[in-house]
């Protein structure tokens, strides 16, 4: 009984006064959308990445003359992956100080919430809200190059064997192919491997590899659609 007047006392000498419940529950709810909107961010982040390694043909990186290296400093979207990075850092910290966050090892929490940003950015990105959403970037966002402005680049190398355009004409032999910088192309289509995916018809947007002949004529080794996994696209769905 001793120990316990003493403590009301120093309470009574210190003033000490209950704090309202509100000023625990506050931080706790803070903490929670922190980390729910950190987990939406990486997951954004998570689709588009996915989008990009869709879109961009990384097995003809090797056979490229510039250094491998350099391309994939060219290519891969490292935006997104510092952004990914950084939201699950802050949904780490966020759900770390949570109510029960503590019974949590720092390994579980990262691992928890790397989990929820792959899980939801892979439902995003088959929704089709990564490509959406990289396309509102580019538009609206003038420093900001898109997956497509890379893939575009990386498919106007006729010196490498790479050209890309709409089909203007088209025969069993050859086609008139325009590029993206508005140059028309001779393309010899005789001997190319054909993807299924591909419509051979006026204004399909496709992928060469082979060889340029001249200024004004390429040989094509393989026809390949525009969009990545057999997608692909016409004047009338052009990529962002």
């Amino acid at each position: 009984m001793e120990s316990a007047e003493k403590f009301i006392e120093k309470i009574k000498e210190g003033k000490i006064k209950p704090r309202p419940r509100w000023r625990f529950t506050i931080p706790n709810v803070g903490m929670w959308i922190l980390m729910f909107v950190s987990v939406i961010a990486g997951a954004v982040a998570f689709s588009i990445i996915l989008f990009a390694i869709q879109q961009i043909d990384f097995d003809l990186i090797a056979h490229m003359s510039h250094s491998r290296f350099e391309w994939w400093l060219g290519l891969l979207p490292f935006l997104w992956i510092i952004t990914l990075i950084i939201f699950i850092a802050f949904s780490v910290f966020g759900l770390r100080y949570t109510r029960k966050g503590y019974k949590y090892s720092l390994k579980s929490l990262i691992a928890i919430n790397i989990g929820f940003s792959i899980l939801t950015g892979s439902l995003f990105f088959i929704g089709g809200g990564a490509g959406w959403l990289e396309e509102v970037f580019a538009e609206n966002i003038k420093i900001y190059e898109s997956v497509q402005a890379k893939k575009m680049k990386m498919w106007s190398l006729p010196e490498e064997g790479y050209l890309a355009g709409y089909l203007l004409q088209i025969n069993d032999s050859s086609a008139i192919l325009k590029d993206f910088n508005e140059k028309e192309w001779l393309v010899d289509i005789r001997t190319a491997v054909i993807s299924q995916a591909v419509d051979l018809e006026k204004d399909e947007l496709v992928k060469l590899i082979g060889r340029k002949l001249s200024n004004k004529q390429f040989l094509a080794e393989e026809v390949r659609p525009w969009g990545g996994f057999g997608r692909g696209r016409n004047r009338n769905n052009p990529p962002g």
